[in-house]
């Protein structure tokens, strides 16, 4: 059975839609500036979608919104599944939770028999306190979606690190291909924007100084972004029922992991190739059929040099290569889903989008510089998260790719 995509909702620090991220990022624009949203941190490079950072849920109500608009849906969307993951979910207001709890007990707390006090939602940017937590666990913000869009059916919420996003795709389709439902909602979102997410990067000596530079000889580490990208996934008989418009095939993935460091990519890369190469065998397709690669590129040394590694590795010098995360900046467990997005714009416009921050190339691969028109039939994307998990996917025209099981 083909699964297809026919809806994409997208916020990003590029833009607050789809059509005006994509239009950015081919102008080689990029959403990432200096800021400086807690006075406890020095400025940093992020991509904030405004000037403060934003706010988990409501990010993900304005991209599940769009993506039902786009591909035509009206809730309540009974027999729909909800597929939405985020590797930080709503870490924010557990750390707000946590501030003010510490503020209210007049500093470390000292050992008492009396439970601590509650804390009046009014206290809370975001409104969150202890009498509501339950709504800040790491899957409500799935549930919430489901809510959202009326979905009584399968509510899954995938958390993998950098990999959630193309993860959480893979697991939609599953579903509609063994008939467990004709639609989902899936996808990730994510507001990674928070001291102790930014600490601890800083921590780790991962964090760029003026900016993201992916695959670039002088690059400096990521840059923390905020945004998310939701996608309608359906049958092709659905789609065709609806005479809905598909922006392309998910034709297979591959999911492995490294099984190797908490923090740091297996050295040769194995795992990742061998996602790579079950991606392709689900997808029956070899190497020389992939026109263009949406690599994870997030600009850190490790990363960049092994992925470039394996890149030349399984693929020929001629396959187009790009990174999105120097326009965008890293959005964590949502990147794989921005990539799936502007890979399917490439597909939809032929139209291959720049490795945006890319000034002097430390590696021997056809990186996209600049956006230019290309025949462009058959995509991977990749994504590489801590822990090593490793996930790839394998998007095409519909019209183009052989039926085979993913």
């Amino acid at each position: 059975m083909k699964v297809v995509i026919t809806g994409i909702g997208l916020v990003s620090a590029l833009g607050g839609s789809l059509n005006d991220s994509w239009q950015k990022l081919l102008a080689g624009k990029s959403g990432i500036r200096l800021h400086q949203p807690f006075p406890e941190l020095e400025p940093l490079p992020l991509g904030l979608i405004g000037q403060q950072p934003a706010e988990l849920k409501t990010l993900t109500q304005m991209v599940v919104a769009s993506a039902l608009q786009d591909a035509g849906l009206v809730p309540p969307l009974a027999d729909c599944a909800v597929v939405i993951g985020s590797s930080r979910s709503h870490q924010a207001s557990w750390e707000l939770l946590a501030q003010h709890m510490e503020e209210r007990s007049g500093g470390m707390r000292k050992v008492s028999k009396q439970p601590p006090p509650l804390v009046s939602p009014s206290s809370f940017e975001q409104g969150v306190g202890l009498e509501n937590w339950l709504d800040t666990l790491p899957h409500m913000n799935a549930i919430a979606a489901a809510r959202q869009i009326g979905a009584s059916g399968t509510v899954l919420a995938p958390m993998a690190a950098c990999a959630t996003g193309i993860w959480a795709i893979a697991q939609a389709a599953l579903l509609v291909q063994t008939g467990q439902c004709q639609q989902a909602i899936a996808g990730a979102v994510e507001a990674p924007i928070t001291p102790l997410s930014l600490a601890g990067f800083q921590q780790m000596g991962a964090l760029a100084k003026t900016g993201a530079y992916p695959l670039d000889l002088h690059r400096e580490g990521l840059v923390l972004g905020e945004g998310g990208a939701v996608f309608v996934v359906e049958s092709a008989e659905s789609a065709k029922q609806r005479q809905a418009r598909v922006y392309g095939e998910i034709v297979g993935f591959g999911l492995t992991n490294d099984a190797y460091h908490p923090n740091s990519p297996e050295p040769e890369g194995k795992s990742a190739i061998a996602a790579i190469r079950q991606c392709l065998k689900r997808s029956c397709l070899t190497p020389t059929d992939i026109d263009y690669i949406h690599a994870h590129g997030t600009a850190t040394q490790l990363n960049d040099h092994i992925e470039s590694k394996v890149i030349q590795r399984l693929f020929s010098q001629g396959v187009a290569v790009s990174s999105t995360k120097g326009s965008s900046g890293h959005t964590l467990g949502a990147s794989g889903a921005l990539g799936i997005a502007f890979s399917l714009m490439a597909l939809k416009h032929q139209i291959l989008p720049p490795c945006v921050g890319l000034q002097q190339p430390e590696f021997d691969l056809n990186i996209v510089k600049v956006a230019r028109l290309s025949k462009v039939q058959r995509v991977l994307c990749f994504s590489f998260g801590f822990g090593g998990q490793n996930a790839v996917i394998a998007l095409g025209n519909s019209d183009l790719v052989a039926e085979c099981k993913i």
